[in-house]
């Protein structure tokens, strides 16, 4: 299952991406390009830009719920199996005792 909503954070993230490359607020881009020729007459520059701006929008919102699904399969996890191996060591360890403290050194009587 983790594996699973991992490679879907990945994926929606490279096809987000590639989305915001398409994109140019300045009427450039992708949609900007086929303008003139067919795809204003198939789906217009606006609808072509809104489907962009639309998906680009769906994949963040994908992402955001995917990571935060995530992160409660993982926590939702038995303890130990969360905790990472530096944990479990030092659980393992033990300190050993403090030296006692030693008496300061008096000067000998002359």
């Amino acid at each position: 299952m983790f594996t699973l909503l991992i490679s879907l954070i990945v994926l929606f993230s490279v096809l987000l991406i590639i989305l915001i490359l398409v994109q140019n607020p300045k009427g450039g881009g992708i949609s900007g390009e086929f303008g003139s020729a067919g795809a204003t007459q198939m789906f217009g520059v606006q609808k072509t830009g809104d489907l962009v701006e639309q998906l680009t929008w769906g994949f963040s919102i994908a992402i955001l719920a995917l990571v935060l699904i995530t992160n409660f399969t993982v926590s939702s996890g038995s303890a130990d199996a969360t905790q990472s191996v530096n944990v479990e060591k030092a659980a393992t360890k033990t300190v050993p005792a403090a030296p006692a403290p030693m008496a300061p050194a008096t000067p000998a009587a002359k």
